[in-house]
């Protein structure tokens, strides 16, 4: 197989880029240069939100193209119209959050989606970017060759958005944690390896369509996740488990300050309760929370510890001075 990633360097693309190396593909990759891609790859340079950005790609054939982009539709429909004619397949890695919210427990592919446009620019939100993607790849590819991957929350090496790379440093640090309950809330991810195994045997079998590409919901639990994250560093922090309404009552917010938390409710439903019965009946498998945790944390301290930032996400967590206080008025 021949694949095309655009991107392929960082989180999502280097994962989807590494899975397609050890498949045995032949594998190109269309980055802007800024970060070094995976060894035995053809590297293509360009930057698509610039005039004439695309030059690269004006030539060349591959049976799968593979785009992350989260920024402008307009980018996917470039990109997607340029390749249309000598591309066999296009797999555009969009995102649950193209669901209209708030979302049913349970909600599947059929869920209502919001508006998008495949020629808006960089100022409409995330949910509107990924469903105008969608747009733009279906546009110029057509339904039937255009697979539409809507991922859930994304975990493992390579994380550029900070969220378990932020708990791994947290409990490593030691001391008294932080841990929102409660101890058994279900929690909804996939590991970003088995996200890019399961695209690239779908693209083998040309699967089309959108499929939630998450794990089954209590896959694992916030209490397995945040052991998980102690064994792994072999920290002998202690896990001081609290109440959603502290947490709320504290003014600290679920999801930025607690990466991957949210209390049950409307958005706890929409993020960790998605309907996931057709792309696990299509072959997705998701590995153990603790090797997600353990490899993660091999990658992490690879790097001195220190994770990548896109620099178009907010840095997530707490601030240990907040996070000090809170626990000290609980125990007092």
């Amino acid at each position: 197989m021949r694949l095309l990633i655009l991107g392929g360097t960082e989180f999502v693309g280097r994962a989807v880029t590494e899975a397609a190396l050890e498949r045995g593909w032949q594998v190109t990759v269309f980055h802007r240069g800024h970060h070094e891609p995976p060894s035995g790859v053809t590297a293509l340079h360009g930057d698509r939100r610039a005039p004439g950005g695309l030059a690269a790609l004006a030539e060349g054939e591959w049976d799968l193209v593979v785009d992350t982009w989260s920024g402008a539709p307009s980018a996917v429909r470039d990109a997607a119209r340029l390749l249309a004619d000598r591309a066999d397949h296009f797999c555009y890695v969009s995102s649950g959050s193209v669901y209209r919210y708030p979302s049913p427990v349970g909600h599947d592919e059929d869920t209502p989606v919001v508006d998008g446009s495949p020629d808006d620019g960089d100022e409409v939100d995330y949910a509107r970017a990924k469903r105008g993607g969608e747009l733009a790849a279906v546009a110029a590819f057509g339904a039937e060759r255009t697979l539409l991957a809507r991922a859930g929350l994304i975990l493992g090496p390579y994380e550029n958005i900070g969220r378990l790379p932020w708990w791994l440093n947290r409990v490593a640090r030691g001391g008294p944690v932080l841990a929102p309950g409660p101890h058994n809330l279900a929690l909804q991810y996939i590991d970003v390896r088995d996200l890019a195994d399961w695209l690239l045997g779908a693209a083998e079998r040309r699967l089309s369509g959108p499929y939630n590409l998450v794990s089954p919901s209590g896959h694992a639990t916030i209490g397995e996740l945040l052991e998980s994250c102690v064994k792994a560093t072999g920290s002998t922090a202690e896990l001081r488990w609290t109440s959603p309404e502290e947490i709320l009552a504290a003014g600290i917010e679920p999801w930025s300050q607690l990466p991957v938390w949210v209390p049950p409710g409307e958005l706890h439903d929409a993020l960790h309760r998605g309907g996931v019965t057709k792309a696990h009946a299509a072959g997705l498998r998701c590995r153990p929370v603790a090797e997600t945790a353990a490899d993660t944390w091999t990658w992490l301290r690879g790097l001195g510890g220190r994770a990548p930032q896109r620099p178009d996400r907010p840095v997530v967590g707490l601030d240990p001075r907040t996070e000090a206080e809170l626990l000290a008025r609980l125990s007092s």
